[in-house]
């Protein structure tokens, strides 16, 4: 059975291999030897310098990584301004709620692009804004929101960003020399290709410097100062750390995040033009989507659920649309170990639910 949805990924065998390692006992060296290889290989995914930057691991899904930024980071006299334009905009703004984290929203329709020069405004009227949140990949609808523009109105204006890249960390690009950006919530389990249950916050060590403490768990300046000295607050998950520092070397070893953007582009460019011959189209223009997820208009005549069972029948696993959308579109991603003629078979399956 092939994954086409958002994580977690079909593993490669190498990395699935790499669960079978001897159990550890998480305060041992052995241990924090596997831990330290894995943050120092997340800082330098995107070459970045390990003075500045410390990649913090938890163990939990994506959305843990953005609870702990957005927690964390926003310090307890600051005021987050969150970017909506999705699913995963409006999580953050339900973490805001409950932490009790001064917040305002920019609220956009789903289908819209962050409006820019309406986020400028809303930072110039209200000067008591310290950080932004934004969805890097917003996989509600494939969009891949525009961390450029942003950031420049940011650093205009001496406000940090906190970005959520849980699935585009990996084969998007990120600009960290963007000195607007404070710190960068993913995940194992998408675009690195590694397992569920361990996630992570790559964070400039200056923005740690005034975190709040609101977490316990999920507390990113206690995690990060003991993971610096080779320690660990809590139990990790052992394996699925192995897993992650294999699917990094993986990663290292198929020539980086920009190779598997390449990759990506490809298998989704497949995707979106072996799908609009079929007469199903995208739901947004190539230049405004991810490499790594598109969504499509669910076709004439077949409903979600039809087309879901027709492709698992035939190994293919997709992924409905969310809330109101889910009557409208589907999504297709092609993280994980796919390949050309794995495409080719799924196509083939479309023309055998899709007359």
């Amino acid at each position: 059975m092939l994954l086409l949805n958002p994580g977690p990924v079909t593993l490669t065998e190498r990395v699935r291999r790499s669960l079978l390692q001897t159990d550890l006992c998480h305060r041992e060296s052995e241990f924090f030897d596997v831990q330290e290889e894995a943050r120092t290989r997340l800082v330098g995914v995107y070459g970045l310098d390990p003075a500045q930057w410390q990649a913090v691991l938890m163990t939990g899904s994506g959305t843990a990584a953005v609870e702990s930024m957005i927690a964390s980071l926003v310090p307890a006299n600051g005021k987050l301004l969150i970017v909506e334009n999705g699913v995963y905009g409006e999580r953050i703004t339900q973490i805001a709620t409950q932490y009790g984290i001064a917040h305002e929203v920019a609220k956009h329709d789903w289908m819209q692009a962050p409006d820019i020069a309406g986020i400028v405004a809303r930072l110039d009227a209200d000067r008591a804004i310290t950080h932004v949140a934004i969805i890097h990949h917003e996989t509600t609808t494939g969009r891949l929101n525009d961390l450029r523009a942003l950031g420049a109105a940011c650093r205009e204006r001496g406000v940090q960003m906190l970005v959520d890249g849980v699935s585009s960390f990996g084969s998007e690009a990120i600009d960290f020399d963007d000195t607007s950006i404070a710190a960068v919530a993913a995940t194992a389990n998408k675009c690195l290709h590694g397992v569920p249950g361990a996630a992570f916050v790559v964070v400039r060590r200056a923005a740690l410097q005034q975190a709040a403490s609101r977490t316990y768990y999920l507390d990113l300046a206690r995690l990060a100062k003991l993971q610096d000295q080779r320690n660990t607050p809590f139990t990790p998950s052992v394996h699925a750390y192995y897993a992650l520092v294999e699917a990094l070397r993986e990663l290292a070893d198929e020539g980086g995040w920009t190779a598997r953007h390449a990759r990506y582009a490809a298998l989704s460019g497949q995707v979106r033009s072996g799908l609009a011959a079929r007469g199903i189209d995208s739901v947004l223009p190539a230049d405004e989507s991810s490499v790594v997820l598109r969504a499509f208009r669910l076709p004439a005549g077949v409903d979600y659920p039809t087309l879901h069972d027709g492709l698992k029948a035939r190994g293919f696993v997709i992924y409905a649309g969310q809330g109101g959308l889910s009557s409208q579109l589907f999504r297709i991603s092609t993280m994980g170990d796919i390949h050309a003629p794995d495409i080719e078979r799924l196509l083939a399956a479309f023309d055998g639910i899709v007359r």
